[in-house]
């Protein structure tokens, strides 16, 4: 086990049983499998831990494709679902969210031993679990029981937190779907721990590459030499790590960065610097930065917090069969 988990005490255990109690409204609960799919959770894990031993950042991509499904629709697996309306072509998921075949691979080992029990919502949250876990990370107990949706919603992905936005925008799209100021700098910081970002995401910071343009006076000037170096080919392919300290583990180095000028993206960086900032995120940049279980805790609230946004549970929606397609079409 992390031997920062340990450290939590009380105040982690009390966190964790007042989000639970959240959970109550949406009729979510730990045990929901425990007698329909009663080895679950260690099937989903042993699939999670093969695609992160193939590659790494695959644990960062599998917590992002939960947030991006939570954000749109609520947690209904919607990002998962393909065609020409999919949410895989909105803007912010087209060439850039991935692990769907690792999701593919979890639902096939999971309708192997439990066929049209667990959802592919479900699914996504547990990997997003595993995945902190296996970085690193602290774990939690997974609130599970939600169904799949029917419909995608690419208009709602296409206004998915953006990291071109300012602060007062991303509050408000944290807060059109229940989630705070705790919340918006907590997941910002564990979805930024691990993982890279491509050039396109943040060589706006950088001005034009010749070096004649002034960056972004909030980035550090040696990471802007290294970056425009990065990207002088043109290619918004190229990856940078979102966080350079340690690019695999996830810590509160993220935090840290941002005090030193070193984030990496925009949406990141204004957390500490921005004027906004003052009144409302820095002060908690700054007790993370400091203080890795508190991090670890309010990240452990927040994860729990944002994987409740509007599911569909009951009858309601669907066990999905393939995540890629609501049962009507896998059945033709």
């Amino acid at each position: 086990m992390n031997r920062s988990f340990t450290k939590f005490g009380g105040h982690f255990l009390f966190a964790i049983f007042f989000v639970l109690c959240l959970g109550v409204k949406s009729q979510l609960s730990t045990n929901f499998y425990s007698k329909t799919c009663p080895n679950v959770l260690q099937i989903v894990r042993r699939e999670v831990q093969k695609a992160i031993k193939v590659e790494m950042r695959m644990a960062a991509s599998l917590i992002r494709l939960h947030f991006h499904d939570c954000f749109v629709n609520g947690c209904d697996a919607s990002v998962l679902l393909d065609g020409s309306d999919s949410e895989k072509f909105a803007a912010p998921n087209r060439n850039s969210a991935r692990g769907f075949e690792v999701i593919d691979a979890i639902k096939t080992a999971v309708e192997r031993q439990c066929s049209g029990v667990v959802s592919c919502a479900d699914i996504l949250a547990i990997a997003a679990r595993d995945s902190v876990l296996l970085s690193g990370g602290p774990t939690w107990k997974v609130l599970l029981g939600r169904r799949d949706g029917l419909v995608a919603n690419q208009t709602g992905a296409n206004a998915l937190p953006s990291p071109f936005e300012g602060l007062n925008i991303l509050t408000a799209k944290f807060a059109a779907v229940g989630l705070n100021i705790t919340d918006l700098v907590s997941l910002s910081g564990g979805a930024h721990t691990i993982g890279l970002a491509k050039c396109a995401f943040f060589s706006n910071r950088l001005s034009n590459f010749s070096g004649t343009g002034a960056p972004d006076a909030t980035m550090d000037t040696s990471l802007v030499s290294e970056l425009r170096s990065l990207c002088a080919n043109g290619d918004g392919n190229n990856t940078a790590p979102l966080d350079r300290n340690s690019i695999d583990l996830f810590d509160n180095h993220y935090f840290q960065n941002l005090i030193n000028n070193k984030g990496l993206l925009s949406s990141d960086q204004i957390l500490y610097s921005s004027d906004e900032a003052k009144s409302t995120t820095k002060s908690l940049v700054e007790s993370y930065s400091s203080n890795s279980n508190l991090f670890f805790a309010n990240f452990v609230n927040s994860m729990i917090k944002m994987g409740n946004v509007s599911p569909l549970t009951g009858t309601n929606g669907e066990i999905r069969k393939n995540c890629r397609a609501v049962n009507s079409l896998t059945e033709i």
